[in-house]
């Protein structure tokens, strides 16, 4: 019977030498070409071993304002403060799959007091400790503790993903109050200027100057309240913008002390490191292999379901019942068991979880693949509005001095008489087009480095 037991534990050992194995990345997962050149569209980025996103975020995001509310953001945030508390429980149930391999201990202390007609009471008790311990030859054991390792791991990374978000997040709505700050500071001046025009034409027309009709004291007042009922828009975007990024901070609605658009300065050079880079710097890709790991292990746990499972488990403690009679005092009473458990017919029950589990593992491949492709083009899209915007600068830059002098020229005809008011308010409102539009193209940029900020990984500070 023992040369029988050996055989077979043998037999399962060597048919089972793949459930042992540590989870190693599929050789067909693809890194390569993840980034798109940004002047060609059929060549790979050339990139560099320097990556922007290994940048600490106090060195991207500079002003004072800015680095207060993301630090604010760090200590609050509600998602932070969950995925924090997600690690804690993976570290517990990592605990857990570790102390499994330790022996079960218990106490059970009994007593009995009994009678028989009426007799005098005997009294027996035993004092027991039991123990189990499950010998771990076909991983399962080895596989739950890997398995509760990578789910650890793959909490820890999902909380760096979570605070490269919340410092993109901050920074994204950081930026937006500082544009629309700016947009209301361009309308309200537009709308000074568009009220003094009114005021100009109608004394103008109540002169008789240069045959000033009433249709030009409509028209000035027609473009000046257009313009002042734009002010209540932007007004509401910044109250809700304020509301969005305290909800960000876990705090009540409040105002948000804040800098000047003109005043931030961000870098202006990048390199995004290689692509494969992106498998050990962007926490969500390493989360999304963790998943894949977990998967793996699941799948191991699964094999190992269908060899013996080896238990030893014995018992020693003090008694006074020796069968029929009583002893005083209590005598040591121990006794060891050896059990093997092999599955023969679960119904199906193994068969369909190892199937169950194969498929799964190979979604988390997938998702792992797509995660990866996710990312590059996420770079890829933020390298090309930053291209872009800096592009657009320029001509910008040309269209904003030529619609602000076009506007005072015109302005300085319409008082010689040579101009009609029509020509003043298409010109003006050119002006304030060219602004408004050079304040989003100042933003998109700025939006640009956040979201490469993000892409790349940045902002992964970590104790793991």
């Amino acid at each position: 019977m023992k040369k029988i037991l050996c055989l077979m534990c043998a037999t399962a050992l060597l048919s089972s030498c793949h459930i042992y194995k540590s989870y190693d990345r599929p050789e067909d997962i693809n890194a390569d070409g993840l980034y798109r050149d940004t002047a060609s569209v059929n060549d790979t980025l050339a990139a560099d071993t320097a990556n922007f996103g290994n940048l600490p975020w106090r060195e991207v995001f500079t002003d004072p304002q800015l680095q207060i509310l993301i630090e604010q953001a760090l200590a609050n945030n509600a998602d932070l403060r969950n995925a924090a508390l997600n690690v804690k429980q993976a570290q517990a149930a990592l605990m857990s799959a570790r102390l499994a391999y330790a022996p079960m201990l218990g106490l059970s202390p009994q007593g009995t007091v009994s009678s028989w007609d009426k007799g005098k009471a005997t009294q027996t008790y035993s004092l027991p400790v039991t123990a189990s311990w499950q010998i771990d030859l076909f991983g399962q054991l080895l596989n739950p503790k890997r398995n509760a390792q990578v789910s650890l791991k793959q909490t820890q990374f999902y909380e760096q993903a979570v605070q490269t978000q919340v410092i993109a997040n901050v920074a994204n709505m950081y930026y937006t109050l500082l544009m629309l700050d700016r947009q209301l500071q361009i309308t309200e001046g537009t709308v000074d200027i568009l009220k003094r025009n009114m005021e100009t034409v109608e004394a103008m027309k109540d002169a008789g100057i240069y045959g000033t009709t009433s249709a030009a004291v409509e028209q000035s007042r027609t473009a000046y309240a257009q313009v002042m009922a734009s002010l209540p828009d932007i007004r509401q975007s910044i109250r809700e913008t304020e509301n969005a990024l305290c909800l960000m901070l876990n705090q009540p609605a409040q105002k948000i002390s804040r800098g000047l658009l003109e005043a931030q300065q961000l870098p202006t050079e990048f390199s995004v490191g290689i692509p494969l880079q992106l498998l050990s710097n962007r926490p969500d890709v390493k989360a999304a292999e963790m998943s894949l790991a977990s998967r793996y292990y699941n799948t191991n746990s699964a094999r190992a379901a269908f060899y013996p499972q080896i238990t030893l488990s014995g018992s020693a403690g003090w008694t006074n019942s020796a069968g029929s009679a009583i002893v005083n005092p209590g005598k040591l009473l121990a006794s060891a068991i050896g059990s093997l458990t092999q599955p023969l017919f679960y119904r199906g029950t193994n068969i369909a979880r190892l199937k169950q589990a194969k498929a799964q593992e190979e979604q988390a491949k997938i998702q792992f693949q797509t995660s990866l492709l996710n990312a590059g083009n996420e770079v890829s899209n933020a390298l090309y509005q930053y291209q872009m915007t800096a592009e657009k600068a320029a001509s910008r830059d040309i269209q904003v001095n030529s619609a602000r002098k076009a506007a005072e020229d015109t302005k300085e005809l319409f008082k010689l008489g040579t101009s009609t008011y029509l020509e003043v308010l298409s010109a003006e409102q050119s002006y304030l087009s060219a602004q408004l539009s050079e304040v989003s193209d100042t933003f998109a940029s700025m939006q640009a480095v956040v979201s490469l900020y993000q892409a790349l990984g940045g902002g992964r500070e970590s104790n793991y």
